[in-house]
């Protein structure tokens, strides 16, 4: 598998992972998450145009999408419940998806972020059991429950990288 940044031209794949991971909860009972149409087409070429959106690769074909985004995100300001692992500076992964065609993308996901920043952190919705079990299969730690900017709750992980290596030396 290979992973690369994500370019406009991918829109069209980005959108079938995003259906096809939305289809995937629902079929598990997980109605709530991504509703009302998140992630749209317009949030994913957003995070292509600030460079934040990830496609993860197979045989030449995208199996999984994610955003890697650095720096604060103003929902992790509060968290209750627990606690973050530091105050150090962060990358969060957001918007995770995969079609299914593919095993362990998580890993993937969470070896290639990792090697990028000291800090790693992500949230899911309390009814998403494959994401946290597999975020706590990678080294993720769940400390505590954060909010969305619409009120909703979310269970927060965070993970200390070890290794970060600079962009030249990827």
């Amino acid at each position: 598998m290979s992973i690369r940044k994500a370019e406009e031209k991918d829109i069209d794949e980005i959108m079938r992972v995003t259906k096809a991971a939305k289809e995937t909860m629902r079929a598990r009972g997980n109605s709530i998450q991504w509703a009302g149409g998140y992630p749209d087409k317009d949030l994913w070429l957003s995070d292509i145009k600030n460079g934040n959106a990830y496609v993860v690769e197979r045989s030449g074909r995208i199996a999984a999408v994610f955003a890697l985004i650095f720096g604060e995100d103003s929902t992790y300001g509060y968290i209750e419940d627990g606690s973050w692992l530091n105050d150090e500076p962060y990358a969060t992964i957001h918007r995770a998806a995969s079609d299914g065609s593919e095993h362990g993308i998580i890993t993937e996901i969470s070896d290639y972020c990792s090697l990028r920043t000291p800090n790693l952190r992500a949230d899911t919705h309390e009814i998403n059991t494959v994401m946290k079990k597999a975020l706590l299969k990678n080294g993720f730690a769940r400390c505590g429950i954060i909010y969305l900017a619409d009120g909703t709750q979310r269970v927060a992980f965070h993970k200390i990288c070890r290794g970060i290596k600079t962009e030249e030396s990827l």
